[in-house]
Parts: structure tokens; sequence; C-alpha cells
């Protein structure tokens, strides 16, 4: 390739409106132009990047077996909503009407479509296990798009989907998908990690993230250093502490704590460590009848330690919270209380709470909470004493750096990630709402157990960018750059010499398989340079009369803190060997 027949398109400053360093950066680099909220046409320098992912996932796909396809953009409305997802998925699944009046959608996602595909064509078990996948774009009507093709509205997305006869077979499947997600993310040259996700509704264990390190992500991932293992802050367990619980060793006391309503600011007051005081939140549930009013709520006081934040996905697999849950009203609040939040205490209630301790709180002694009266808490409370044991104990909480590993091999850390891929095990639940059925062994209709499989291919290319960058612009991967080669000649226009080594290596590179392009636009070095620096492409090799003279040329890596001379005779030689290695 060479530059003047492409299309470069490179700007000195990043839009106003571009806020992280990938949506900058792929802006002044050219890779997309904005159309609207959340929506980009890849120009061709970033559509070189979005199909060499594109090819490294459908290599690793068809290698683990599966076979692919393409589904609709526009599907109709009757399959969502036979799954309930019509309604389910709120103003994120952008609804169309044709003009007849008929519903449709626009593809966020396609298991409903593509159970469709299966209850009609799946037959027998003799024709299982099957996956199906396809590259296709999507469209999600995100409340809020930023960050460019990170959270953006319409994005393409490789979705795979698994089918098996029984749960033996779909976990077979689901660890077939994870160890082809691996090949796919080691061959892009990015640092990721697989983490183990929360399976929501669905149950089970079966469900891992696929995360991009990098310091701007949105995700904390949560992972030991001295072992395999690794977590999202939502699936992340936080052990109980080793016991038993201390005796009480102090007398339970009524203090005055004017205007401090939070556990720092009391902790601060009293000169006691933060990890001495209890944090109350309160929640509600409610029982609703047929017509969906409420008939009854049931208030909850779940403790946590003063330094700890709770975990909403933890919470709700609390047998009773399960079902869904509020934060309490402030009418609540006082009605149980007897006081405003920042005071309270599981002391002295007005009205009986349900209460959940978090493992930590359950072996604390000599605690701090809330007096249920405003200016006031209580210290020096203990279990059993003070107050009858809690409800129930659970792990209510986010896991901080330090605290041991459910693995039991050390501490954990916690880094910053971009989800950028995820394995999930189904089940039966697309296949159970939409009566997907096969013929098993024993003659009767049986209930597809399904896998899910996503990646977000021009999501990717930013959490990249993300990861790889510096001052001067992009730093690309070899296995994903737009082009992994340049040449850039200097006064190519002026010197017979330098355009015919120039185009001489172009061909050889070329003839060698590497994806090379010649800077023919006649630019000045430092223009010349400050483009490619920007665009990230990982090998240059700059040619000029000068360096020619004594039979040079020279190469530079993007990371590279200098160019190193190479002979004329040597640098295709050299070259290949950088690109190899």
């Amino acid at each position: 390739m060479k530059a003047s027949q492409f299309f470069i398109s490179t700007l000195k400053e990043a839009p106003a409106d571009a806020e992280v360093v990938s949506h900058k950066l792929m802006m002044r680099a050219g890779l997309i132009k904005k159309l609207g909220a959340g929506i980009y046409s890849y120009m061709p320098m970033g559509l070189r990047v979005i199909r060499k992912v594109e090819a490294i996932v459908r290599e690793e796909m068809n290698r683990a077996g599966a076979v692919e396809c393409t589904m609709p953009v526009v599907q109709p409305a009757e399959l969502w909503q036979e799954t309930g997802r019509f309604e389910k998925m709120g103003p994120e699944l952008l609804r169309i009407q044709d003009r007849h009046g008929r519903d449709f959608v626009i593809q966020p996602t396609s298991e409903e479509v593509v159970t469709d595909i299966a209850r009609q064509e799946l037959r027998s078990y003799k024709q299982l296990p099957r996956n199906l996948y396809q590259i296709q774009t999507k469209f999600r009507d995100e409340r809020r798009p930023r960050f460019g093709l990170m959270r953006g509205r319409e994005f393409i997305m490789k979705d795979a989907y698994s089918f098996d006869r029984d749960q033996a077979g779909a976990k077979a499947s689901y660890q077939a998908m994870a160890q082809a997600y691996r090949r796919i993310f080691d061959r892009f040259g990015l640092r990721y990690r697989a983490v183990a996700a929360d399976s929501g509704a669905i149950g089970g264990d079966l469900s891992e993230e696929f995360q991009v390190i990098a310091a701007t992500g949105e995700d904390a991932i949560v992972y030991c250093p001295a072992s395999d293992y690794a977590a999202n802050m939502e699936k992340a367990e936080a052990l109980a502490p080793a016991g038993p619980r201390p005796a009480a060793a102090a007398p339970m006391t009524r203090t005055p704590t004017p205007g401090k309503a939070t556990c720092a600011e009391v902790a601060e007051l009293l000169g006691v460590p933060l990890q001495t005081t209890v944090k109350s939140l309160v929640l509600a549930t409610d029982e609703t009848n047929e017509a969906g009013e409420i008939v009854k709520s049931q208030v909850w006081l779940l403790l946590l330690r003063g330094d700890h934040d709770m975990n909403e996905i933890k919470v709700s697999k609390v047998p009773g919270l399960d079902k869904g849950f509020r934060f309490a009203t402030v009418t609540e609040i006082e009605a149980h209380f007897g006081a405003k939040p920042g005071y309270l205490g599981p002391i002295g209630l007005r009205k009986p709470v349900q209460v959940v301790a978090d493992r930590e709180v359950a072996l604390m002694a000599d605690w701090i909470c809330g007096a249920n009266e405003e200016d006031f808490h209580i210290t020096g409370v203990n279990w059993g004493r003070d107050l009858p044991e809690p409800d129930a104990v659970a792990d209510l909480r986010n896991v901080v750096a330090g605290d041991p590993s459910p693995d039991g091999k050390g501490v954990l850390a916690i880094e910053r990630g971009i989800e950028v891929g995820h394995v999930f095990y189904l089940s039966t639940k697309y296949s159970k709402a939409m009566n997907a059925t096969f013929l098993g062994e024993d003659g009767k209709p049986a209930f597809f157990e399904m896998g899910c499989y996503g990646i977000g291919i021009t999501r990717l290319p930013a959490a990249a960018i993300e990861q790889n960058h510096d001052e001067r612009g992009i730093i690309w991967p070899d296995a994903i750059a737009p082009f992994t080669v340049v040449i850039c000649p200097i006064g190519m226009d002026r010197s017979e010499e330098v355009r015919a080594v120039a185009e001489k290596l172009h061909g050889e590179l070329l003839a060698s398989g590497i994806d090379v392009i010649l800077d023919d636009r006649g630019e000045r070095p430092g223009a010349m340079f400050a483009d490619w620096e920007l665009i990230g492409v990982p090998h240059r090799i700059t040619i000029g009369d000068k360096g020619l003279k004594e039979g040079q040329v020279e190469y530079l890596h993007r990371r590279d803190a200098g160019a190193t001379k190479v002979g004329v005779a040597e640098i295709l030689a050299h070259v290949k060997e950088r690109v190899a290695a």
C-alpha cells in the first residue's frame, strides 16, 4: 500500500467532546469520525484495525468448532416478546415499526433469533453439540453514550451461542469457548485477565469476563499475585475473618457525637480506628398484589464495617433480598429507628427489622454504631451482651486490597480493567421461554442447554489504545495495527536513489507477507513522523540520501527511545526478525 492511494486524515487537536485517551487518539489519528451521539463511521485506517481483530476472532472461533452465520440487525418483536425481553430491556432496546405498524427491534444481541433457528433446525440429539456465531452490528440505546467506541450506541460484536443436550455437554462447550478466548486475547498482544464473574439470576459459577488491563478502566479487577485467582468486584468473595469473636472488654456507652453523621467523622472525633465503627444501611422489600400494588413492606438493616462498601450483587443473593430490594424511604427509616440517616443502629428500635451482618461485623467486639438519636452514637457494643445475634450473616461487601485470597494462596490486589469479552452458561433460560426442544435418546423432548459468548470487536481497539499509548499517540501491538511497517522516505520526490530503495524494500516486505505502507506523500520529515507516531504503526524505516551515502537506513520501533542504523542489505532481514519477535 502507498500512502498517496490510501486515506490519511490526522488532526492536531482532539474534538472538545472527546474525554478519554482512546477517544481522543482515535479521532486525531483518523480512525473514526463522529456521525451522531454514540454513532461513528469507521474510517479506512480504523477499519483495517477492526478487520484484523475480526480475522483473529474468526480464525479461533472456527478452530474451536463454531460455525459462522449472520442474523438480521432488524428482528421481529414477537421473538423478544416470547422471552419477555421486549418489555424488560427497557429504553436500551430500540423499537421500530414498519409501514404496516408491525413491531421490530434493532438487535442488541441475538439470543432470541438463534434459539428460533435451533428450534426449527436442530431436531435430534444427534445434531448436537452445535455452536453458531456471527460478527455483526448491534445497537443499544445508551442513556449517555460516551468515551467514543468504549460506550457507543452502534457497535460491532462477535456473539456465539452453543446448544447441547445436557449440562455436561454445555459445560464442555463453555470450556472450549473459554480456551478459545484465551487464544484470541493472547494473539491480540494485550495484557488481560480472565476473571470470574457473577452469573446473575441464572446462578452457577460458569461466567467469565475478559478484561484488558488499563488504568482508565471502568471495572475493578480483583486478583491474587501469588496464584491464578481473579474475579470482578461483584464476584470476589470477602472471607470471614479468623475466629473466634473477641470477648467484650468495654462497657456500652451512649456517647455525644454532635454533627458527626459519618463513620469517618465519628472515628476522628473519638480518636479511634475507622475499622471499629459499624455503618447501618436500611433496605426494604415489597410484597405486591396482582395489580402490582404494594400490600406489605419489610425493612432490613445491613451492618458493615465503617471502612467497607456494600456490594449490591452480593446483597441480592441474601435470602429474602433475592427477589428484589430498594433503599428504604426517610419515612420508613424514621418509623423504625426514630432518627434520620447518619445516626442509625441496631439498638433501641421502634419497630422490628431484619438484621443482616457482614461476616466481618459478626465477629467484631466493642464496636461503635448510631444511637438512633441525632448527635449520639453508642460505643462498646457487643453481640449477645447488648443485642441479639443478627438474623443472618453474609458476605455483603466489596473486597479491598490486602484481604486474604479465597484460594488461600496469598492476599488480594486490585487493578482497573475494560471488559471486552464475556463467556456465559445460559442453561435453559431461552430454550424454555421459547419452547425450543430436541428429541433425546429416549425419544422425549428436552430443552437445549445453551451458552453465549461475546467479544466487543469495536470496543477492543479502544481498550488496546487505553493500554498502549504515550504523549505522541497510539502504540499498536503488531497483530492489530492498521499497518505493521511504515517506510518513510525523506525527499523521495527529489532523490531517485531514495525512491528506488524505498520502492524495492516496499515490494520485498509485501512479498514477505508483511503489511507495509510506503509514505510517498512528499511530507516534510517532522510532519510525516508525527503522523505515524500518532497513528501508532509499530515499525518505522526511514530512508534518506545522507544515510544511503553510508549504505544505511534507520529502523525505529514505536516503543524505542532512539533509531538504529541498519545496512541497506540487512534491513529486510532485520525488520522480519523484529516483526517475528
